[in-house]
């Protein structure tokens, strides 16, 4: 939510009325910043490693935050905020570049495809409403890199098919996942 503002300018011929905007809070770019993630992983345009460096980046800069309150008695100076918002400026550049890149999450209409697109659904639904924090993304988007990494893996070895033993140690995997996800959210 923006709130407008007044400002008055005087001149020669008497006072002029602008209505000017203040810039998002700290806390609402967060959330739209979320919000854009979220999407970027539902749409596919994020892959889970582009998602997990966004994340701990977010982190990254909440947990600057956090301590930047703690030291000045719960608010942030004038410089720390204009700090923050050239920080938030450029992950919201770096989240755009993700989004726009050739890099996209392909799926597959298999079963393991399919459980990974559930699993990126179910965490993109935490981001966008809050259940999950930037760094428990992260550490869930690292894991879900590190299956698909192993997918990729598998497939390569064996010419673009998975074997039942593969399957089996993916499935495994994905169970796991899935258990940190529900964790995580609750």
């Amino acid at each position: 939510m923006k709130l407008n503002r007044i400002i008055l300018i005087g001149g020669l011929f008497g006072c002029v009325a602008l209505l000017a905007q203040d810039p998002a809070t700290v806390n609402q770019r967060r959330e739209d910043q979320q919000d854009r993630v979220a999407n970027g992983i539902q749409s596919g345009q994020l892959t889970a490693g582009e998602t997990k460096n966004i994340e701990g980046q977010e982190a990254n800069l909440n947990r600057e935050i956090k301590d930047d309150r703690q030291a000045d008695g719960g608010k942030l100076t004038w410089a720390e905020k204009q700090q923050v918002n050239q920080q938030q400026n450029n992950l919201s550049n770096k989240i755009y570049q993700d989004k726009h890149n050739a890099n996209t999450a392909h799926y597959g209409n298999n079963e393991v495809g399919q459980r990974r697109e559930n699993q990126q659904d179910r965490i993109a639904q935490g981001v966008r409403n809050g259940s999950l924090k930037a760094g428990q993304t992260a550490r869930l988007e690292n894991r879900e890199q590190g299956i698909n990494q192993q997918v990729k893996a598998d497939r390569q070895a064996n010419g673009g098919k998975l074997t039942g033993q593969e399957k089996k140690q993916i499935n495994q995997q994905q169970n796991a996942a899935s258990r940190k996800i529900y964790k995580a959210k609750h």
